[in-house]
């Protein structure tokens, strides 16, 4: 009898990857969501063996989606976690909530197999050289954009960062969908605009280069944040701007560098970068952006905020990429997309 597979991941590339580790010739019968939603209104009409969920969706999130499941009166299916949020706070809460398993991004096709034979869902005899998993054919590599791509190399390096920084702080980061587009300046301000929603803030910029791609780290900190994040590092003294300094250069590196690793271990390159600096102290997002207008005019943006549970902790982490890079990443993560054909 087959078994019924459900993978639910906002990813087009994630959903592809993944249906692709399942044991060759395992006879499934396999389908797909885009969000937790779509999930359960397909668990709720159908009955499922298997659920792969991922965390960061929008309409509903893994944690929401594991939370409705709890409600459920009918059998649902076992509930394996796959994704890049990494915190170990994360790993627990879901295995609290009902998950069987967790399983990070990208898993490979042997971590998928030892993971399902360990579990008591797979064995080797259910294997049959005349049933091969369906891949998600909304999932063609021809149909995969640059956005997406980065999209999902910039969701796991986000879970490795926000990892760091809660160890670093012993608290749990909220983490959102990463954006992706490519902005004007003037578009620019206005995203900043909306995700910065204190009058002033304040920045660190850090430029990165390698294999004919150049882009800037951006790290804008709410100044609200300041108290805070003092707290959590176990700063007594009276908050100065030489402190504050001081504590945006820290946090800066802590998830600016190991997000960097992440993105650079996913395209295999290592990127040269220059040394932090100050961008901007109490100042508002326009400033910033007059600083940079000439540079910036026209970038692909990956933008990414973090927040931290419980506490007034909020920063935005943009990538700007130059207008020369986009072919090249265009390049780079088409045959990233290839190789997994």
């Amino acid at each position: 009898m087959s078994t019924r597979v459900l993978i639910c991941d906002d990813s087009k590339i994630a959903r592809k990857q993944l249906a692709r580790t399942l044991p060759s010739g395992w006879d499934v019968e396999l389908e797909y969501a885009e969000n937790g939603q779509e999930a359960l209104d397909l668990i709720t009409s159908t009955a499922f063996d298997i659920l792969f969920l991922d965390l960061n969706m929008p309409v509903k999130d893994g944690y929401q989606t594991l939370d409705a499941l709890q409600s459920f009166t009918t059998p649902v299916p076992a509930v394996i976690v796959v994704s890049g949020d990494v915190q170990p706070q994360a790993i627990q809460r879901v295995k609290d909530m009902g998950a069987i398993a967790f399983q990070k991004k990208p898993a490979s096709t042997e971590e998928i197999h030892e993971l399902l034979v360990s579990l008591n869902l797979f064995s080797v005899g259910e294997q049959s050289s005349d049933n091969v998993p369906a891949v998600d054919q909304s999932s063609a590599a021809e149909e995969f954009t640059l956005n997406d791509c980065l999209q999902e190399i910039s969701n796991i390096a986000m879970g490795r960062a926000a990892s760091v920084l809660a160890d670093m702080l012993n608290v749990f980061i909220k983490l959102p969908v990463p954006k992706v587009n490519i902005l004007e300046v003037g578009e620019l301000q206005m995203a900043l605009d909306y995700s910065v929603k204190d009058d002033n803030c304040s920045a660190v910029s850090q430029g990165f280069v390698g294999s004919g791609i150049a882009f800037e780290a951006l790290l804008i900190f709410n100044d609200s944040s300041f108290p805070d994040m003092a707290k959590l590092l176990g700063v007594k003294e009276q908050i100065t701007r030489e402190l504050e300094i001081e504590l945006l250069m820290d946090v800066s590196s802590v998830l600016v560098g190991p997000f960097m690793t992440a993105i650079g271990k996913q395209i295999n390159i290592d990127f040269s970068h220059s040394h932090p600096i100050l961008l901007g102290q109490h100042v508002k997002i326009g400033d910033l952006i007059n600083v940079k207008k000439a540079t910036w005019k026209r970038t692909l943006a990956v933008e990414i905020v973090y927040e931290v549970e419980n506490y007034q902790i909020s920063c935005d982490l943009l990538l700007l990429f130059t207008e020369d890079s986009v072919s090249t990443l265009e390049n780079l993560l088409s045959f990233l997309v290839e190789d997994d054909e």
